[in-house]
């Protein structure tokens, strides 16, 4: 019999993680496709966001991480960018807070001089049975962090991307899908599907491309910290390839469209769902 997964705190940390997620460690290999870019990846220290940095280094971009609290991982995922030959910038704290979203670009645009992708991550998700036990501060702050937090750094961040520029949203199957023990958090992910859409139509005349990626179930630190032991030890096993996808099986899709050959790929949504469909 397969020991359970512990469960953890939000948001989950990759050291208390029995099965750890495979974010292409031993595996990614770049082909110089980001050459010379800079990125900001938010929620960047495990799960998608470092499978993302890895990748984006190895490619040859630059990177700075954004993260909450969680040190030690956030530590790992830099030296696996400084390891590619790539610098990496890490800075904490709450995205759910206006001055911290400026922070992240102040710094980023301080340490770069521009930036040239910008990959909005974080999220924040808590399973709940009913309505009633979902807690007006809990619906706010999943919102603030989920949202409102992408457009406070898209805001930010638009002074220091330049034509040609790439933002990168990171979607869910549960905006075309959503998930009812995940309300909050499926809400906001349908609400970054239409924002996606909304402003790769705005900054189309700057150049600026706009687009997202929609993961199914991704075996991350957020899975065993936000879901009762008995649907963590089901997770991912619905979708049609029987199983959870696995960080590094996500980050390509953010490679693609960060790079040049994605140079006329806007508005638009690419699911990595192990073969559930999206509308």
């Amino acid at each position: 019999m397969t020991e359970p997964e512990p469960q953890q705190r939000p948001p989950g940390t990759l050291d208390a993680m029995r099965r750890k997620p495979d974010h292409g460690e031993t595996t990614y290999r770049g082909s110089g496709r980001l050459d010379g870019k800079t990125a900001v990846i938010t929620g960047g220290d495990s799960g998608i966001g470092r499978a993302v940095a890895i990748a984006f280094a190895r490619e040859g971009a630059d990177v700075l991480i954004s993260y909450l609290s969680e040190h030690d991982d956030a530590a790992d995922t830099a030296k696996l960018v400084e390891d590619a030959g790539r610098r990496a910038v890490l800075i904490s704290g709450d995205l759910a807070r206006r001055a911290h979203c400026q922070a992240v670009i102040a710094k980023a645009a301080e340490e770069f001089g521009r930036i040239d992708v910008l990959v909005n991550n974080a999220a924040y998700q808590m399973t709940h049975e009913t309505v009633e036990e979902i807690s007006d501060a809990e619906w706010q702050h999943t919102f603030d962090v989920n949202i409102t937090a992408m457009f406070r750094l898209v805001q930010a961040a638009l002074p220091h991307l330049r034509e040609g520029a790439s933002i990168i949203n990171t979607s869910s199957i549960n905006s075309d899908m959503p998930r009812p023990t995940l309300l909050p958090y499926a809400t906001t992910k349908g609400a970054i599907a239409n924002f996606t859409a909304g402003l790769a139509q705005m900054l189309g005349d700057r150049g600026i491309r706009v687009n997202s990626v929609a993961p199914g179930p991704i075996w991350t630190p957020l899975i065993p910290a936000t879901m009762p032991p008995e649907q963590v030890e089901e997770f991912g096993k619905n979708t049609p390839l029987g199983r959870p996808g696995e960080p590094a099986e996500v980050a390509p899709a953010y490679v693609l469209l960060a790079s040049d050959e994605a140079s006329f790929i806007s508005g638009a949504m690419i699911p990595v769902t192990g073969g559930k469909p999206i509308l």
